[in-house]
């Protein structure tokens, strides 16, 4: 077999910044550096507004040896020094006389604490600043911290304990990162809450399941929610037939000939998704690639025909991981049977909250089929336990549903019954729904894959096809009950549709458009639903879960924690 897992080759040069987050935690300078992972919070969010000034390039440095120690104030000046293994862009270098001093410019107050007026992390990165100016020539004892919400500038001597202390963490990070081990979490650590990272390091959640013992709601107590229950960001979904998107200021617009149906914030829009002939404009279309705003096309019918996205997520050591698990059977197969058993389990659950008389024999088949697809040896046993559980599953599922009879726009007579799960396409009410919700899911676990590093089309469980986003089949399984499901009980049981919400065509049956709007809002509703995670012990949302059992699995394929943690449901 050939090797897929040849070393990530480095850069040989560190940023200055990097040093500072190595300082401050190593696995956060990991998942920066060598990972390419980055999230915006407000703090980093009000950073970058406080460096909008000096983050302005005016021009560089003259060189040391033509320089007559004129008075130069420049903002933004990038070097580096190969000898040091550094670059850095330097928010400011004053200049005056014959040296040089660069001015870093942070947010918040000076910690007034310290006898050395300023955090360590902030002082190496200087010093990094510092090293990288004289070794391009220039004469540099020291430089200045300056804390915008206090206004303080705090000088740093650039002595020999400062200089050793700042090559010692760029020669340890530069090995960090030839090693490929990513560091283990902080442990209770006060400075994860504030971290932008902190819901892609996961750090209390991966130290728990790094114990091999972790059971289901054991030590919850130990797991923080550092990350917000719900995200702030939604879908924007088009589908009124001729509509365009285009991009107006900060916001995207859609228009129909000359009349406004609406508009989304983008800082407020975590993917837009087209249905049939919607078009989108070249400079929307730009904007969403550059904010990582996915745009998704579907077929009238609701089918998921792919996606437009900007440049791929830079982790590649997470996909190389994926490709090496992808490769091997034995690892293929145990991630498989995770998902299946999960899936039984979860249906299992589902039939018995909603149906009025589950018989005893097919929920104790359910959890019998469970634990057996935890211990099969090959796929096809894998697969023959999931027909056999679906089989039973569906049995039941029109005892889950109050039959709500009516007339569809024919005026043909009929009602909401379940004879058996059909598709391609499919031919009644309730297949429509459950056709339709599995496409929404599959969108959003594309999405969520791609956001996070992985190949959405390279599964473990399903097998690769053109077009077809394998992984996100692969991890939709758990949730196929939770959510698709249960919405598709939801708008029946609840009467939020009704026959005059479907269409048939021969022998097909879809929604209407208005029928998709009232299913599309449920099913958002869906994954806005808090719900206390079966591990962790905290409440988040289901668009929450999603994305943190997407990243667990990076932290299986990692090696982080022994296995995927499967989320079912209590």
């Amino acid at each position: 077999m050939t090797d897929l897992a040849p070393s990530l080759a480095l850069p040989d040069t560190v940023p200055a910044r990097m040093v500072n987050e190595f300082a401050y935690c190593p696995r956060l300078a990991y998942l920066e550096w060598v990972q390419g992972d980055f999230e915006d919070n407000a703090d980093t969010a009000e950073g970058r507004y406080r460096h909008r000034v000096v983050d302005r390039d005016n021009g560089a440095l003259p060189k040391a040896e033509a320089w007559e120690g004129e008075r130069i104030h420049a903002r933004s000046v990038w070097l580096s020094a190969p000898e040091e293994h550094l670059t850095a862009r330097i928010d400011l270098v004053e200049a005056e006389g014959a040296q040089v001093t660069p001015v870093d410019y942070k947010r918040g107050a000076a910690p007034d604490h310290l006898p050395e007026g300023a955090w360590e992390a902030d002082r190496v990165q200087l010093c990094a600043q510092g090293l990288v100016l004289r070794a391009n020539g220039y004469r540099c004892p020291g430089g200045v911290i300056y804390y915008t919400e206090s206004k303080t500038r705090v000088p740093v001597a650039f002595d020999a304990a400062l200089i050793a202390r700042t090559r010692e963490l760029v020669q340890g990070l530069r090995a960090l990162g030839a090693s490929g081990r990513i560091p283990p979490p902080l442990e209770d650590s006060p400075k994860c809450p504030r971290c932008s990272l902190v819901g892609i390091c996961l750090p209390d959640e991966t130290r728990l399941l790094m114990a091999e013992e972790a059971q289901a709601g054991e030590d919850e107590d130990r797991v923080r929610r550092l990350m917000p229950a719900r995200d702030d960001a939604l879908p924007m979904y088009v589908q009124e037939q001729g509509a365009r998107v285009s991009k107006s200021g900060e916001s995207l617009e859609v228009w129909l000939k000359d009349k406004r149906l609406g508009e989304s914030r983008l800082f407020e829009t975590s993917q837009v998704a087209l249905f049939g002939s919607v078009q989108v404009s070249t400079q929307a279309l730009s904007e969403a690639m550059d904010r990582g705003i996915p745009v998704l096309f579907f077929s009238m019918g609701g089918w998921f025909k792919g996606l437009a996205h900007g440049m791929a997520h830079k982790n590649v050591e997470l996909r190389l991981a994926q490709y090496r698990a992808a490769h091997d059977p034995a690892q293929s197969l145990k991630f498989a049977a995770a998902w299946i058993a999960a899936k039984i389990r979860n249906g299992r659950t589902l039939l018995m909250r909603n149906h009025p008389d589950p018989p005893s024999t097919i929920i104790n088949s359910l959890k019998h089929l469970a634990h057996q697809a935890g211990r099969v040896e090959s796929p096809a046993s894998l697969l023959g336990v999931e027909a056999l559980a679906a089989k039973q599953y569906f049995s039941l599922f029109n005892g889950m549903l109050k039959s709500t009879a009516g007339q569809d726009p024919s005026g043909e007579e009929w009602s909401f019954d379940f004879h058996g799960r059909n598709r391609r396409p499919p031919r009644d009410p309730v297949n429509a729904l459950l056709s339709y919700g599995y496409a929404l899911l599959v969108k959003d676990l594309t999405v969520t894959a791609l956001a996070v590093g992985f190949d959405p089309f390279l599964g473990f469980y399903h097998q690769p096809r053109y077009g077809r986003p394998s992984l996100a089949l692969d991890m939709m399984e758990e949730f196929r009950p939770l959510i698709a499901d249960s919405v598709a009980l939801t708008v029946i049981n609840n009467g939020i549709l009704t026959p005059a919400d479907f269409i048939r065509r021969g022998p097909a049956c879809t929604l209407t458009p208005e029928g998709r709007k009232k299913y599309l809002r449920a099913y958002e509703s869906r994954l806005d639903t808090l719900i206390t995670h079966p591990i962790f012990g905290y409440r988040i949302s289901y668009r929450r879960v999603l994305e943190v059992q997407v990243r667990l699995l990076g932290r299986a394929l990692a090696g982080e924690i022994p296995e995927y943690p499967a989320f079912v449901t209590r």
